[in-house]
């Protein structure tokens, strides 16, 4: 492989806005790609996985290059230098030298932190909660490529049937058995122009997050909340779960994303959905007892999904984790009471975290007497996919 001039200079300015203006990863990637209608696929895998890989040992690559300040260029280099890709005689690479580097790699005296790239006050807080070697474990699988996973939209097309479409279209695909609508790309490549995607037959979601919408216990003709919906992944599940018999509710606290989610559901030929945006408290109090199933998907720190979000753990800190748990609490204490009495709720987050888990359900059932744990599950990243946590929690009679 020989690296070329271009798309060098689109990794390093992705890298500059990532860390510099701290722009989120996906939407640099999206923005850059954009400028150059010339590069071809392999450009841009190369632009976006190359920008990914950097991001992801960000600080195992300073340390191996002995990079100073946000010397992009030199991190490149080090990523070219482990990945086998000749350095080209450039002036932004001199003074590197690949020997030292791939000396350097072997040496056995780095911490945990610095070998699996994470801030001092994450690795910090993933052992206190998880133990030294459960976090090692989970903490090696984050760093791992996340897998393309697509959930079958079976309001229009069965597994089998979508597996087959795809097939037609030289898309490669593995069926996952006990995921039951999911299937895995056999190689990465952009899935959202081809025409199945376009007529709605499938989304991209992984395969842990696609374990949530079941887990409510959702039947046809249910009246069910989806309070915390977002862009609405999970809720255009529900409704194929339901068949499009019954009510979802979508609510979330921002207009846009509840825009995002109707064209969405628009295109998945959802019908039994409508929209609310939570204006305040009182739009709450108004669906007091009124759902049979609640779905309660929370903010969270996210470090389940690190394998596919890793700027998430440059952009993350112990002040926001502190935040978020705070309002977690906040939400499962007032949205609890939108559940009628014998209806189910779940509390779900992207979090490995028991403090953003278990130990916020302990704290509600000891608060709320009128609820019980049903049951709960975890999946860990080491699992395979994305890390998630989910607790069933009913409401007495």
């Amino acid at each position: 492989m020989r690296l070329h001039r271009g798309t060098s200079e689109a990794v390093v300015q992705s890298l500059k806005l990532i860390f510099e203006e701290n722009r989120y990863a996906d939407k640099v990637i999206e923005k850059v790609l954009k400028q150059n209608s010339r590069w071809g696929a392999r450009d841009r895998r190369f632009i976006a996985e190359t920008t990914y890989d950097i991001v992801r040992w960000y600080r195992w690559f300073r340390e191996l290059g002995q990079v100073k300040g946000n010397d992009f260029w030199r991190l490149l280099g080090v990523w070219c230098i482990l990945s086998g890709v000749d350095l080209p005689a450039w002036d932004e690479f001199k003074g590197l030298s690949a020997d030292a580097v791939l000396s350097a790699e072997k040496k056995n005296v780095y911490s945990r932190k610095v070998r699996e790239s994470v801030p001092d006050w994450l690795d910090e807080l993933g052992e206190a909660e998880l133990g030294a070697e459960k976090w090692q474990t989970e903490l090696s699988a984050l760093n791992e490529l996340a897998p393309v996973v697509l959930r079958t939209n079976t309001l229009k097309i069965s597994k089998a049937e979508l597996q087959a479409r795809l097939a037609e279209d030289g898309i490669g695909t593995t069926s996952l058995a006990e995921f039951p609508d999911a299937l895995v790309l056999e190689e990465r490549q952009n899935i959202f122009g081809s025409p199945a995607f376009k007529e709605g037959m499938f989304e991209v979601q992984d395969a842990g997050s696609q374990a949530i919408s079941p887990f409510l216990r959702v039947a046809h003709g249910m009246r069910v909340i989806d309070a915390c919906a977002g862009a609405g992944g999970k809720t255009l599940h529900l409704a194929a779960l339901m068949k499009n018999k019954g009510r979802i509710v979508a609510m979330d606290t921002e207009q846009w994303k509840l825009d995002e989610l109707q064209k969405r559901a628009r295109r998945a030929g959802v019908s039994n959905m409508e929209a609310k945006v939570i204006e305040s408290g009182k739009t709450i109090k108004r669906l007091a007892n009124s759902a049979d199933r609640l779905l309660l998907d929370v903010p969270c720190s996210g470090l389940g999904v690190l394998k596919r979000n890793p700027d998430a753990k440059w952009k993350l800190s112990l002040d926001f984790i502190t935040k978020i748990r705070e309002l977690q609490q906040h939400i499962l204490h007032d949205y609890c009471e939108m559940l009628k009495p014998g209806g189910l709720l779940l509390y779900s987050t992207c979090s490995i975290l028991p403090s953003e888990n278990e130990n916020q359900i302990r704290g509600f059932l000891a608060e709320k007497p009128g609820f019980e744990l049903v049951e709960e599950r975890h999946l860990f990243p080491s699992q395979g996919f994305d890390g998630f946590y989910m607790a069933l929690i009913s409401r007495k009679s």
